[in-house]
């Protein structure tokens, strides 16, 4: 499962996961310091707020060079990059910080955290083992946009591959494609696929006329098959797989020159 609907709007399994520590972080942090007489649920918000602009500075510095000809898309969180390993950082050094700080906060407010972090870290690695076995290229047959059916398999031939579930409603599909035009053409060692979801070929042709893009290995998926296999329901969605079929990475939500580049480093880390 790649991503969790609540009514209109689909979140990532991954967010979902950190909203759902962050609340229970939250609710033992009122009931431990409930009895101890102080409130640290602007506490816990700070907090939570560094880790974010932590992770989101690392990721930054990290792949800087992707940024400077954009930078407004340091602030445009929608492309989905963050660091794990320094909002983890970030976090736990203001939490160090209001502990040495505020002696009264110190039990209830190392319940609280310690409770977020361990409940976020046990069922991220939890879902990542039960995933890790499931995770090969589906075997569904699409259409080439002349009708020719063709597998996933077929079009990667032996190449890691990049498969982009997308639609020519989605403006944050729209948004993404420059930068996967540009990727196709720069990593010819990579297919890039581009499946369309629920449209047909004379609505694909248009669209891409209109925007005057270059793409190669459109496929239809009338069906929207592919979301509902793959656990995706959002547009657009992406994934990575490796030479052998096996999922290395997704990526929910639009794509910006470097997240695509932090999510192209999973073939070469694999």
């Amino acid at each position: 499962m790649l991503s969790v609907s609540l009514g209109p709007l689909s979140l990532s399994l991954g967010h979902v996961l950190l909203l759902g520590a962050f609340v229970l972080a939250l609710v033992v942090g009122a009931i431990s310091g409930r009895k101890h007489g102080v409130p640290i649920a602007g506490t816990l918000s700070d907090i939570f707020l560094a880790s974010m602009v932590a992770a989101r500075v690392g990721f930054v510095i990290q792949y800087f060079e992707y940024y400077q000809d954009n930078l407004w898309g340091i602030v445009d969180i929608r492309d989905g990059g963050f660091h794990i390993v320094a909002g983890v950082l970030g976090a736990i050094a203001l939490t160090a910080w209001k502990l040495w700080r505020h002696a009264s906060i110190r039990k209830p407010l190392s319940i609280a955290v310690a409770t977020g972090m361990l409940t976020w870290g046990s069922i991220s690695l939890l879902v990542t083992l039960v995933e890790s076995s499931s995770r090969s290229m589906p075997q569904s047959s699409f259409s080439l946009m002349d009708g020719t059916p063709v597998t996933l398999q077929e079009m990667a031939k032996g190449k890691p591959i990049v498969v982009n579930l997308w639609a020519t409603w989605c403006p944050p599909c729209i948004r993404e494609m420059p930068v996967l035009e540009q990727a196709q053409q720069e990593n010819p060692d990579i297919t890039f696929v581009f499946v369309n979801q629920g449209e047909y070929p004379e609505t694909i042709t248009q669209f891409m006329g209109q925007h005057k893009l270059s793409l190669n290995n459109v496929l239809t998926d009338t069906g929207a098959s592919l979301g509902r296999t793959t656990g995706s329901q959002a547009l657009p969605t992406t994934l990575f797989y490796d030479a052998d079929g096996k999922q290395v990475n997704a990526h929910l939500g639009e794509l910006s020159k470097a997240s695509l580049a932090h999510n192209l480093r999973s073939f070469s880390a694999d």
